[in-house]
């Protein structure tokens, strides 16, 4: 077993960065979701769904 761990210690610390990463940008979206933020970039000049996805209520705004 500590062998392979030797032969492979490489590629398990890529692997735990990876996986890191992908939790902190996980993390990011759903802060951003919870605050009411768009991951989209908010330019619905351009968007063919920027009604489905943004309220235009003022009273939310």
């Amino acid at each position: 077993m500590i062998t392979w761990l030797k032969e492979n210690i490489g590629t398990i610390i890529a692997l735990i960065a990876v996986i890191a990463v992908i939790a902190l940008i996980v993390k990011s979206i759903v802060k951003d979701k919870k605050q009411g933020r768009s991951t989209c970039g908010s330019n619905c000049a351009h968007c063919a769904n920027a009604g489905m996805c943004h309220s235009h209520d003022p009273k939310k705004q």
